[in-house]
């Protein structure tokens, strides 16, 4: 099933820089939600350029996990209505603060959805001088630990994961349908971004992916943040990976190597085939690994 719109503004690049902390390059795009049924009352939300979206549709109301870009609410709107049947969903809930995610927090909050989040999220966003930010994008439920929706026959379970992908990271498990959504503490298939700067950090990533795969079983089907819809064998995967290629770069930096000498040494050279992408490159992943080994 999909949904187009064509809308101006939409930014290139993964709408990149909302993921990354900047105000997005304009252009025109037609984008298309793509809409992935996987039973309970539960979708699986696609543009390709910003995040993954879950959606929970029933007699209680719908629940929305993220909402993508400040500019695509009319177009996530109109996949949701048609659905749900409903204008707007009851709740959302934000995996993390990027504006590729809680960009269309202030969309629905103006139609009457409740926004929740983590305390993190809330500050972030409030915090942020980017220009797409008003009253409205901030959650107005905010918590700790953790969060429970009782709904459409589902238990959804929100859980914090600290110093991850961020320092407000949550992902969402329903449990009788046994689907877990993890925001961006996946990248299925692809180097992640870990926001240094926003709290994330790269042990923390990779505690939280550990944490989540010991949460679901060889059945739990995962929504990524970003990348196909997944497997528990899929994250064991980018687990494996984010261990290898950090203990590679720690070792250079604890042997003395600069940033410089690290990248020399194409430490990650035997993963780019797989894993490079156009937002967290091979030498951007580098990059990343050695920054967070600097700090420790």
């Amino acid at each position: 099933m999909g949904f187009r719109l064509a809308i101006t503004g939409v930014a290139a690049a993964l709408a990149a820089a909302s993921i990354g902390g900047t105000d997005a390059v304009a252009q025109d795009n037609e984008i298309t939600v793509e809409t992935t049924e996987l039973g309970d009352g539960i979708f699986m939300l696609s543009t390709g350029i910003a995040g993954n979206l879950g959606l929970l549709v029933g007699e209680d109301g719908a629940v929305l996990i993220d909402d993508q870009l400040p500019n695509t609410g009319a177009l996530i709107e109109g996949a949701v209505v048609e659905l749900a049947g409903d204008d707007a969903p009851r709740f959302i809930v934000n995996t993390h603060y990027h504006g590729d995610h809680a960009g269309g927090n202030a969309h629905f909050a103006e139609r009457g959805a409740t926004v929740a989040a983590h305390h993190n999220i809330r500050s972030r966003l409030a915090e942020s001088p980017q220009t797409w930010i008003q009253e409205a994008t901030l959650p107005i439920l905010t918590f700790g630990d953790d969060l429970t929706f009782h709904m459409n026959g589902q238990t959804v379970e929100v859980s914090h994961l600290p110093a991850a992908h961020t320092d407000g990271d949550a992902i969402v498990y329903f449990r009788e349908a046994d689907i877990l959504h993890m925001g961006d503490i996946f990248f299925s298939g692809m180097f992640p971004f870990i926001d240094l700067n926003g709290g994330g950090t790269v042990d923390g990533y990779l505690a939280a992916m550990e944490a989540a795969y010991e949460m679901a079983s060889d059945d739990t089907r995962i929504i990524p943040g970003h990348g196909p819809m997944s497997t528990r064998e899929d994250l064991m995967r980018s687990i494996d990976m984010l261990r290898e290629t950090s203990f590679r770069v720690r070792s250079l930096v604890e042997g003395g190597a600069d940033l410089e000498a690290v990248r020399a040494a194409e430490p990650l050279a035997d993963y780019h085939e797989d894993w490079n992408w156009a937002f967290i490159t091979t030498e951007r992943m580098v990059d990343t690994l050695y920054y967070d080994a600097t700090a420790r």
